[in-house]
């Protein structure tokens, strides 16, 4: 089941989105489906030509990322072993965006980077989970663009200015509730040209062992964005250019980038 995010004009709604690509329909629903549930509002469906699709989670808390957790992304980054355990760190809730949505480069860095990855969204308060339970934890998955100031992330020391600026963490285009994780074609083109083309078959560490990993540290709540991490290809994006990033079984979520 597909959960969007939108709006027509007005205040921002939830709706399930249906229908084969390019006749699609949201039927809209009362309130945050995360919070009460498939409650239909009543109102009915539109087309989603017809509407603005927005971040589909906005998180209360957190978005919690895992870096170098493909093996040929760490080797093209310089490294040579992935990390034993996975690489956390945090995007504040105030870089997502949504579909569509301008990803704004930030001043003072001239080297920004696009990173496709999947993502997890988090339905229940979550503190300790085993991997074998963590299943039970998940609402459903994105796609995310871990937007990066390769330039920050050398001079910091540290990731989070680098990976935190407003409108680095672009999600979309819905969450999809029903979807096996293990083996997924992510791909990310920059201007129509492909530049990243992997599988989270590759991930070093796998959806349900991040969780178990994140959530020993600190509690997950819901509505938290989990990141899983990106294959090999990234690069730096201009003003003016496009990037469209499509994971298996969900969809695309593109975005520009400009500078302010």
């Amino acid at each position: 089941m597909r959960i969007a995010r939108f709006t027509t004009g007005d205040d921002p709604a939830y709706g399930i989105v249906q229908g084969d690509p390019g006749a699609e329909v949201i039927t809209p629903l009362t309130g945050d489906p995360l919070y009460v549930g498939l409650q239909p509002s009543g109102a009915g469906p539109v087309l989603l030509e017809e509407v603005r699709l927005l971040a589909p989670v906005i998180p209360r808390s957190k978005i919690v990322a895992v870096g170098k957790n493909y093996a040929d992304h760490v080797r093209e980054m310089g490294g040579t072993t992935p990390p034993e355990h996975p690489m956390l760190f945090f995007k504040p809730n105030t870089a997502v965006v949504g579909p569509f949505d301008p990803v704004v480069l930030p001043q003072g860095s001239d080297e920004v980077s696009y990173e496709g990855e999947l993502a997890v969204v988090i339905k229940t308060i979550t503190k300790g989970v085993k991997a074998e339970n963590a299943a039970e934890c998940i609402y459903g998955y994105t796609i995310a663009n871990d937007v990066t100031a390769r330039d920050w992330q050398r001079t910091d020391g540290q990731w989070a200015r680098a990976k935190g600026f407003d409108t680095s963490c672009p999600l979309g285009p819905w969450i999809e509730t029903e979807l096996d994780p293990s083996d997924l074609h992510i791909v990310t083109t920059l201007d129509g040209e492909v530049k990243q083309d992997g599988t989270t078959a590759d991930m070093v560490h796998g959806v349900a062992s991040i969780i178990e990993y994140a959530s020993n540290a600190f509690t997950l709540l819901p509505g938290d964005v989990i990141l899983t991490g990106t294959p090999a290809g990234v690069g730096l994006v201009q003003p003016g250019q496009q990037v469209t990033i499509d994971v298996e079984g969900i969809g695309s979520l593109t975005n520009t980038f400009v500078r302010r």
